[in-house]
Formats: C-alpha cells, structure tokens, sequence
C-alpha cells in the first residue's frame, strides 16, 4: 500500500527557509516520479516541483513558483523526498503535498498527472510578512 507521509512545515518569517520531508513507503521513490504540489485557501491545487526516477536520471521539473528559490531531491536509502525552500514570501503560504505518479515515465509534473490514491495528508506551511 502506497503511503506518502510530509513533514516539516510550520510558521516562517519572510525571507527564511524551511526543508518539507515526504517519507514514503509501499513503494521505492527511485522507481517512480514524485512531486511537490501546493494549496492556497481559494485556489486550486498547483504544482511546484516533481523528480523524475532513477532511470531518468532523476531529472528535477521545477515550475514557475519554485523560481529558483526551491530545490527537490530525494534520499534513495531513506526513501524520501525533499523540498528545500529559501527566501519564502508570504505568497508561498498554503498546504504542501508530497505525490508519486507511480509511474517511471511521466515527465510532466501537473497534478493530474498524480492518481488521488497516491497522495498524502499535507502540512501546512504559513509565511508571515
């Protein structure tokens, strides 16, 4: 059973940085492309940042709001994925959500790319001005 669990979030000043962990299990995060995705109250779900699997050199697919401020890896031996975020504004506020494709050949990092089974729950990050 595919289990996504995120961690990391919380209250940051803008400017600051957080590091969000997504620890997976039921299934090998190198196996599969794995993303971030975020949600602001009112607004639809959209996609930050997605890593792509080993066999395709683990690419990283960064959207516009990551805007060079974001970094995505992945951490085979903890089967985990990272979102490291720096210099955070209070735009970036919303709930963040780790999701896997649960397949190794998707390339594009929308979140309808994502099947609803293979989601997690969600943590909230909050950036004050």
């Amino acid at each position: 059973q595919v289990q996504l669990v995120e961690s990391g979030g919380g209250l940051v000043q803008a400017g600051g940085s957080l590091r969000l962990s997504c620890a997976a299990s039921g299934f090998n995060v190198d196996l599969y492309t794995t993303g971030w995705f975020r949600q602001a109250p009112g607004n639809e779900r959209e996609a930050v940042a997605c890593i792509r699997s080993g066999s395709h050199g683990s690419q990283a697919i960064y959207k516009e709001v990551a805007s060079g401020r974001f970094t995505i890896s992945k951490d085979n031996s903890k089967n985990t994925v990272y979102l490291q975020m720096n210099n955070l504004k209070p735009e970036d506020t919303g709930v963040y959500y780790c999701a896997t494709s649960g397949d190794s050949g998707v390339d594009y990092c929308e979140p309808g790319s994502f099947p609803t089974r293979y989601w997690g729950q969600g943590t909230q990050v909050t950036v004050s001005s």
